[in-house]
């Protein structure tokens, strides 16, 4: 039988007799394996019976249903002709365009799929035509559909179909509607191509992956492997033929849409390698990406980085209360993560200090009300007065909200979609500040928060510096007296530590009180003094009532009723008749400080309890102990890594280890790192694995995607397929997210022709293994 492309217009005559029969004995070539139809096999054809001569023939219709054909009406037996002709394709054009225009999405895609089974793809026009309207329609299958169409046309190498416009159009719509991966692969696609799309359209694009974690990662590993094409001045800007691919240059919005999105999803060590390279391409920084800088210096533990920054904040003039405050709170959380409870403290004292003189000194608080005037804008609108990140996120998905294709075309510069890219910015950067926690600011001054005291006391309850952490606590007071001697920083720690039963650590802050000139309430002797008496520490108890009496600090009655019933209970009936004696000589009434004691046993036993007491409780009860050390030694091996002095990391990494410090992720994704830069390291990376896989059994060693990820290209570059599945393995169990495009490339790029041909009649069982290791990955990666 011919086929439908030869036959286009041409007739031929069958008998309705030989046409049944033909049917019958071809189903099996109709049906493909899974039931469905065989394109390959059969076509649509149109069965149009005509009369001839006086021959009375009823119009047949044949279908098919359970792989059977059977005639739906019967017709004459008598003999007549019945004719076949084929679509015509130019037709079917014309009807999909029209559909498109009517909006008649469904009709469109059916009279696609005619033509696709018929001729192959429409002509350039239609196709574009009908991708865009599916970007216009904002449909999430839609553009399922879309975005596979692309996919088969690129696999049958009819790329040119596509205009670059109609591309960069459906990634945006992809993008736009959280398909951050289908929107990604169209973008490489393109510069494959090397039809590079403008930067100002790629920053709208970007702004939307970035609002989730894989689309975060997969912005940031873009804006790589883009820069790496301007690295070391390798395009030159004077040629003319140069401009499109200049034109996708990152600049500073870009980046710092990458980074801020980096931050929010945790990835942030993608993050820094983005900042290694950006002095490479000649990114400036602004005010915004100091500042996003700082969140990820600090989050990855580079202080000295962190403050090498601190000139370039201080000298910016254009930063805002909210972005110095973003500032210096990563500046004091990365001492504290140090465990450098010196420059904390010390940092904390400065600012109460520069708060204290503002507050007294006429001049300043002037100078203060009309910086407000000028540049102190309100939390909620210091980025954007119109973005707010819900009513961002309701519009992304809003057709009405969506440019159509026609004004696309028409912003030649891309100005409306950059708009839309830096408004999405500003409302990432609102979700940064929200994470500030431990600084604050009043009229343009820093000040310590409540969060901060209890971070720098349970560091020092933790390390054990008692004396340092009092004499901290003090100078505090004298910068900033709180408003009752009960509401002091010092008491909520000294009753922390009777709530955590730390009673000799909350003696020792009373001694150094008292050292120190400051007389503590009552209410604080008093809890200490019960807490003993619980414990059935009667030396203690004694020592401290004869320190109570010395100072003159009458007591209540609960303390005495506690004293009397701890020595009832070791059967001490005398000792428990001098302080019931003195009870009634000082005529105390069973009144006092109940609702002092309330609160301190609230604290222990709520979370939720307003004092700074009860949230140092919960910080040291649920907050995990850090090593500080380990960040130490972290930054000495990422310093050996990125300068390629691998024996010196080894080295490094051996003192580290003798000296009792676990390594972490970040230990291992730098020398990992570093390993790659240099090539050919993988045996070294294999036995990093293996060490890294016995440390996750025996310690809480936390693989994360950065980390695999990390390990999974060097193994893919090198063909340790073996060890690249048990890393996808890893990745796939944990739910992280895995560039697949990526390492599809990279497959083909390095192992294009690896066992591509037939296996041999005889291997060895190390063969075997390694070659459906590789077969696996082929089909992981959906390569064939």
């Amino acid at each position: 039988m011919l086929p439908v492309r030869k036959l286009r217009c041409h007739v031929v005559g069958a008998s309705p007799s030989s046409l049944s029969s033909f049917f019958v004995h071809k189903r099996d070539n109709i049906f493909n394996d899974s039931g469905n139809w065989n394109w390959k096999s059969m076509t649509i054809w149109r069965f149009i019976i005509f009369p001839w001569g006086n021959i009375n023939v009823s119009t047949v219709t044949v279908g098919f249903q359970d792989h059977m054909v059977t005639p739906m009406r019967s017709f004459s037996t008598m003999a007549g002709t019945i004719l076949l002709r084929a679509q015509d394709p130019a037709k079917l054009s014309m009807e999909i365009q029209n559909a498109i225009e009517k909006h008649s999405y469904d009709d469109a895609w059916r009279l696609f799929e005619q033509h696709m089974q018929m001729e192959g793809f429409p002509r350039k026009s239609v196709v574009n035509k009908l991708l865009t309207s599916y970007a216009e329609s904002l449909d999430f299958q839609r553009l399922e559909k879309a975005h596979r169409l692309v996919e088969q046309a690129f696999e049958e190498g009819k790329q040119t179909l596509f205009e670059k416009e109609t591309l960069i159009y459906l990634s945006y719509a992809l993008a736009r509607c959280g398909s951050p991966v289908p929107a990604s692969i169209l973008l490489r696609k393109l510069v494959g191509m090397e039809e590079y799309p403008p930067l100002a359209a790629c920053s709208a694009i970007l702004a939307h992956m970035s609002q989730s974690p894989p689309g975060a990662y997969l912005a940031a590993e873009l804006i790589l492997e883009i820069g790496y094409l301007f690295q070391d001045n390798r395009v030159d800007p004077r040629k003319k033929s140069n401009a499109p691919l200049i034109a996708m240059k990152p600049n500073t919005l870009t980046c710092t849409i990458a980074l801020a999105g980096c931050l929010l999803s945790g990835t942030t060590r993608k993050a820094e390698q983005l900042l290694d390279m950006m002095p490479r391409i000649g990114v400036k920084t602004d005010s915004t990406l100091l500042i996003i800088m700082a969140h990820i210096y600090g989050r990855n533990g580079r202080r000295e980085e962190l403050k090498k920054l601190k000139r370039h904040i201080d000298e910016a003039h254009n930063l805002t209360d909210a972005q110095f405050r973003q500032y210096y709170n990563c500046l004091l959380t990365c001492h504290l993560k140090f465990g450098d409870l010196d420059s904390a403290s010390q940092m904390v004292l400065e600012m109460l200090k520069k708060a204290k003189e503002a507050r007294n000194s006429l001049a300043a608080a002037t100078f203060f009300f009309e910086a407000v005037e000028d540049r102190n804008v309100p939390p909620s609108r210091q980025v954007s007065d119109a973005t707010e990140p819900d009513n961002l996120e309701k519009d992304r998905t809003n057709p009405s909200h969506f440019i159509s294709f026609e004004e696309f075309l028409r912003d030649r510069k891309f100005v409306r979609m950059e708009a839309e890219a830096k408004e999405m910015l500003c409302s990432v950067l609102v979700k940064l500040q929200e994470q500030i926690e431990i600084i604050a600011t009043e009229r343009g001054i820093l000040q310590p928060t409540e969060r901060t005291y209890v971070k720098l006391a349970k560091a020092f309850l933790e390390s054990g510096k008692i004396r340092e952490l009092a004499e901290f606590l003090i100078k505090a007071e004298k910068e900033d007296s709180p408003a009752s001697a009960d509401d002091s920083a010092l008491v909520h720690v000294i009753n922390c530590c009777i709530s955590l039963g730390w009673l000799d650590q909350a003696h020792d802050l009373l001694d150094e009180m008292r050292f120190s000139g400051i007389t503590a309430s009552s209410s604080v002797f008093s809890s200490l003094l019960k807490a003993y008496c619980k414990e059935n520490r009667t030396p203690e108890a004694t020592s401290l009532l004869k320190e109570v009496r010395k100072a003159g600090i009458q007591l209540d009655s609960s303390c005495y009723e506690a004293l009397i019933q701890s020595r009832v209970l070791q059967k001490d009936t005398q000792g428990a008749l001098h302080p019931f004696k003195e009870m009634k000589e000082a005529k105390i009434t069973r009144a006092g400080h109940e609702e002092f004691d309330m609160l301190v046993k609230g604290c222990a036993e709520s979370s939720e309890a307003g004092l700074m007491a009860a949230k140092l409780l919960h910080e040291i009860k649920d907050g995990e102990r850090e090593d500080c050390g380990v960040h130490d030694w972290n930054n000495v091996i990422h310093f050996f890594c990125k300068k390629r002095l691998m024996n010196d990391a080894e080295k490094a990494l051996k003192k580290m280890r003798s000296l009792g410090h676990t390594p972490n992720a970040q230990t291992f994704h730098s020398m990992v790192t570093g390993y790659a830069a240099i090539g050919g390291k993988y045996t070294e990376v294999t036995e990093l694995w293996g060490e890294m896989k016995a440390l996750a059994y025996s310690a809480p060693l936390k693989f994360d995607e950065e980390l695999l990820d990390s390990v999974l290209y060097t193994f893919v570059r090198g063909g340790f397929f073996v060890r690249a599945n048990e890393v996808v393995e890893m990745m796939e169990r944990g739910n992280m997210f895995i560039d697949k495009y990526k390492y599809r490339t990279l497959f083909l790029k390095y192992h294009k022709t690896l066992y591509k041909g037939n296996a041999p009649k005889f291997e060895t069982e190390s063969q075997l293994k390694k070659r459906q290791a590789v077969l696996t990955f082929k089909k992981w990666i959906g390569s064939h």
